[in-house]
């Protein structure tokens, strides 16, 4: 391929979608999951034709996905630090590594640190405790309507959920609470995320609404978003990838609310685009699915993606990188509800790989790839190699292709 052609790359993170746990998953109580594995058991086999052919079931048996006869580039990524949470998953896939766990509060907040976020935000609170977030609207969902205080709960991983119902506190007053909320949260209690969680409807039938927002800790190095940005490659966001990052090393940043959304966004991009990287977060099988253990909804969205991943290949140009990963799992089968410490899923191919498939005849040749296990980092490292041409050692991570 010559040096002038147009460098892109998109990189899918599958929200939640897990591929066995890791080395130290005991340490979270989560030994033995595997969201992947236990989902396909549950639901009688996925079917997944596209991801089959890239080497899904290569990485792993996954009852309903064969292994492939020629796959793509495949394996397991590990991350280098602690946690099993959207914000160290993504940051981990991009370099950045956590040097400790973020705080968490499995006994709900202190009162100290309560009567500071009431003094910060001038609302009262209730709840206060790990809680599915639906099951926390469901239960206190009415005395916030009587009283107006906002509804405050976390989970094992270190987070800060505040809902309000959009008639009782309007949307922008509560996004402007989780602001308040994220100033307080430093030092000791600088923990990953605030998120708000707008809620409408009557009690006994809440519903969550469009508007959730991600008010994330900025990562405490540089990523190799910002080693793209400075050599001059654009790079888009898509969904909530801007609130992870806190905008550093976004250059532009597309809605994606549910994956309809955000694979429309990635495919629109795919269409206009001539260079940069697109980086998109498909939230539903973690936030929809994942969470309230619906596997057949789960197992529909890995088909919904499937078929997009299938339409993109095809449409790969020469200068092209595809990643399909993901950030940490849920497994279906393990107590609670909460995220499981696995490691994620690693599909890749370039346009060469993809035009020399598509030649093998009606799109049924192999695609000449290898197996790869590493570090998450490896995605950042390979972007970097991909659409520059450069490597840095100012951040881990080995290139897989280059």
């Amino acid at each position: 391929m010559s040096s002038s052609q147009p460098r892109r790359a998109f990189v899918l993170v599958v929200d939640a979608c897990g591929a066995g746990a890791l080395p130290d998953a005991a340490a979270y109580g989560d030994e033995g999951t595997n969201t992947l594995v236990h989902l396909a058991a549950s639901a009688g086999g996925l079917r997944l034709a596209n991801l089959e052919r890239l080497g899904l079931g290569s990485i792993m048996p996954i009852e309903g996905v064969a292994p492939a006869a020629d796959p793509a580039v495949h394996g397991r990524l590990a991350p280098l630090g602690p946690g099993k949470d959207s914000i160290s998953g993504h940051w981990e896939l991009m370099g950045v590594t956590l040097p400790r766990p973020l705080p968490t509060y499995p006994r709900g907040f202190p009162p100290e640190l309560l009567q500071r976020l009431r003094a910060a935000m001038g609302y009262e609170l209730i709840c206060n405790r790990p809680d599915d977030g639906l099951a926390a609207v469901e239960q206190w969902g009415a005395q916030h309507l009587r009283s107006g205080a906002l509804i405050l709960y976390t989970s094992q991983d270190s987070v800060l959920q505040l809902a309000a119902h959009v008639e009782r506190v309007p949307l922008q007053e509560l996004y402007s609470a989780c602001e308040a909320a994220r100033a307080v949260l430093t030092g000791e209690h600088a923990l990953g995320r605030v998120i708000a969680r707008p809620f409408e409807g009557e009690p006994g039938a809440f519903r969550r609404v469009p508007g959730r927002r991600d008010y994330a800790l900025a990562p405490p190095q540089r990523s190799y978003l910002e080693e793209l940005q400075d050599t001059g490659v654009e790079v888009h966001a898509v969904g909530k990838i801007t609130d992870l990052f806190g905008g550093r090393g976004i250059d532009h940043s597309h809605p994606g609310t549910d994956n309809a959304l955000a694979l429309g966004a990635v495919a629109a991009l795919a269409q206009e685009l001539e260079a940069g990287l697109v980086f998109a977060n498909l939230i539903e099988t973690d936030q929809v699915f994942g969470h309230r253990k619906d596997v057949a909804g789960f197992a529909a969205a890995l088909e919904e993606i499937d078929a997009h991943v299938g339409a993109l290949v095809g449409t790969m140009r020469p200068g092209d990188l595809l990643v399909v990963s993901a950030d940490h799992g849920v497994d279906p089968a393990h107590p609670g509800t909460d995220h499981t410490r696995e490691y994620v899923p690693l599909l890749a191919l370039n346009g060469a790989m993809a035009a020399a498939a598509a030649a093998g005849g009606g799109g049924s040749g192999g695609y000449g790839g290898f197996r790869h296990d590493g570090a998450m980092a490896d995605v950042g490292a390979t972007l970097l190699a991909w659409l520059t041409g450069r490597r840095t050692s100012a951040l881990p991570g080995e290139p897989f292709l280059s």
